[in-house]
């Protein structure tokens, strides 16, 4: 039986606010959370049993997969102590069931990726590979650490984030999905905080193990902002990549318990959360909309994040904004971009805006 590992114990942070009450996986992504997207990709490749490595809020993870499927088996791997990435693999590895030359796929939990798993893990059996990592390729890899290849495939270092153009002597980064042999897992140091790329898959390579990587052009993500949060969403909905759970190429995916007035328009891949009113005129593009979210009559929401059971007033404008849950923004108002409102919040009519306003003065002068 093929198992895997999912690594999903971080606090998003930066998500926030929309991480303060869900972990990160367990965000909506296309019309479902986005572990369930990676857990159908896992089965997809043969996967019958999958270890999550929980921390942060991790009894929710039981409580979104209670009434899973019996086709998939899950474990719970829970972090009392942070333990990086490498310590979470092994603390997780103690619950798989394989043989110790078993091949065990490990995902990074806010990674999208177009990436074939069962060609990944071809490969890793063809080299007879101690571990391989899917690479991919970036056009400005200066935001990463860098892992350099060999004609073969090998890979011959892990380099921190250059500092300079010289120092950036490939644009290969992790892609965040490896397959472990078992036993190679299991020699992670237990109990303690371990980096995979600072200290274990250097360690292999400084000891001459078998450590290939390969490198292609699929889709790949990083879901760790809001802003790519929303992207990758969007680029599901409208086949950019793909998912099982997507049944095909959209311009919107709405709740079919939603009501959105005939004369919205729901664009760029948009998601419409259950039970939420979108009103007339209203235009969402390439946004995520939640659960219960009202939006009044000729608002415009743009790449934009409205979390469950929050209320957007007629006219407003928001733009690349983050708006946590049980929100109010009033009528008349324009949230710049790249503002975030924590949960809770209300912003009275006209409370923000970047142009000017003839709204008189309620304060006696």
């Amino acid at each position: 039986m093929q198992e895997a590992i999912i690594l999903v114990g971080g606090k998003g942070t930066r998500l926030r606010p929309l991480t303060n009450h869900t972990p990160k996986p367990l965000l909506d992504v296309a019309g479902s959370s986005f572990i369930r997207h990676q857990t159908a990709k896992l089965m997809d490749a043969g996967v019958g049993h999958v270890v999550f490595a929980t921390s942060y809020l991790a009894s929710l993870f039981e409580e979104e997969f209670k009434n899973f499927t019996r086709d998939l088996e899950i474990s719970y791997a829970v972090e009392e102590v942070p333990l990086g990435t490498g310590g979470a693999i092994r603390n997780a590895g103690r619950l798989l069931r394989g043989p110790a030359d078993a091949p065990v796929l490990v995902l990074n939990g806010d990674i999208l990726s177009g990436v074939d798993l069962r060609a990944v893990l071809r490969q890793h059996e063809a080299r007879e590979a101690d571990v391989t990592l899917h690479l991919t390729r970036v056009p400005d890899p200066r935001a990463f650490g860098l892992v350099p290849t060999d004609e073969d495939g090998r890979v011959l270092s892990f380099l921190e984030k250059p500092r300079t153009a010289e120092e950036c002597v490939t644009d290969q980064i992790n892609a965040g999905c490896y397959v472990f042999r078992r036993s190679v897992l299991d020699a992670i140091p237990a109990g303690r905080e371990v980096s995979v790329e600072q200290e274990t898959f250097p360690e292999l390579v400084a000891q001459g193990r078998r450590v290939f990587g390969r490198t292609t052009e699929d889709y790949w993500r990083d879901l760790g902002t809001p802003m790519a949060f929303v992207h990758g969403s969007a680029d599901l909905v409208t086949g950019r990549t793909t998912s099982p759970l997507v049944a095909g190429a959209a311009e919107a995916l709405i709740h079919p318990t939603a009501a959105v007035d005939p004369t919205a328009r729901v664009t760029g891949g948009s998601t419409i959360g259950p039970h939420a009113v979108i009103g007339p005129h209203v235009v969402v593009d390439r946004s995520i909309i939640g659960g219960s979210v009202i939006v009044a009559r000729d608002a415009r929401i743009h790449t934009s994040v409205v979390d469950h059971d929050s209320s957007i007033g007629s006219a407003s404008l928001l733009r690349e904004a983050v708006v946590g849950c049980h929100a109010h923004v009033g009528a008349d108002n324009e949230l710049p971009a790249q503002l975030r409102l924590s949960c809770g919040v209300r912003i009275p009519a006209q409370g923000v805006r970047v142009s000017g306003t003839a709204a008189a003065c309620p304060t006696v002068h």
